[in-house]
């Protein structure tokens, strides 16, 4: 038995009512957590026995992730965790920065009082971890501070292009932990978020919200080149 599958005894059986999206979303998960390393074949057998699913929709997950760019098919072979690049990297960043900054832009324009309401509550939610140095919390309520900002914009088109590279914005951010000083440049920078969405201020949110993913480009960059030294 591999590391993988022996790292797989608290993970959670699946509801059947959304199979295909639960699943798929499960997985993602352990690849952005490091519970599926890079390099490392997917223990599919394993996973099935799990989760509580068959190899049919096991399979079918795995190919939407590999569409992603999280997973290799390797014929013959099944399928194995997607290593990052920095070349990859490189491209991927400033494109979530322009995908972020339009989406900031709309939801000043579009943005409902209860979708602001959201907004501020995970804001409050962040917060509180913040404060505990709860890192997978904050991770959690940061992410969905950004979801609820794009579902805000109104514009499903933008979604899609959007979501086809979070997760793998969120691997490498999950991966390269922030020091003391740019998690707190973080949490004022999302600080100013909710000012700029609070005053509809369109032009500044976009800003904000492209300096905030160069930031958080900055933070991986330097977690990548100390692993290659």
């Amino acid at each position: 038995m591999n590391a993988g599958a022996n790292s797989l005894d608290k993970v959670r059986s699946i509801a059947r009512p959304s199979l295909h999206e639960e699943l798929v979303e499960r997985l993602q998960e352990m690849i952005v957590d490091g519970t599926l390393a890079a390099g490392e074949k997917v223990p599919e057998r394993a996973l099935c026995e799990k989760l509580g699913v068959s190899r049919t929709p096991m399979r079918e997950a795995l190919k939407v992730l590999a569409a992603e760019g999280l997973l290799v098919l390797e014929p013959s072979r099944g399928a194995r965790v997607r290593s990052l690049t920095m070349a990859e990297l490189e491209e991927v960043f400033p494109l979530m920065g322009a995908f972020e900054a339009l989406a900031g832009e709309l939801a000043c324009r579009h943005i409902t009082p209860v979708q602001l309401r959201r907004v501020r509550e995970q804001h409050a939610r962040m917060l509180e971890c913040y404060a505990v140095r709860d890192l997978g919390g904050y991770f959690h309520h940061n992410q969905r501070i950004h979801e609820l900002i794009l579902e805000a914009s109104g514009n499903a088109t933008l979604g899609t292009m959007y979501r086809s590279l979070a997760v793998r914005v969120r691997r490498a951010r999950y991966l390269a932990n922030m020091d003391e000083r740019r998690w707190s440049e973080a949490v004022d920078e999302h600080e100013r978020m909710l000012e700029a969405l609070d005053a509809r201020d369109g032009e500044r949110l976009a800003s904000i919200l492209r300096q905030h993913l160069a930031n958080k480009f900055a933070t991986v960059r330097a977690w990548v080149e100390s692993q290659s030294v």
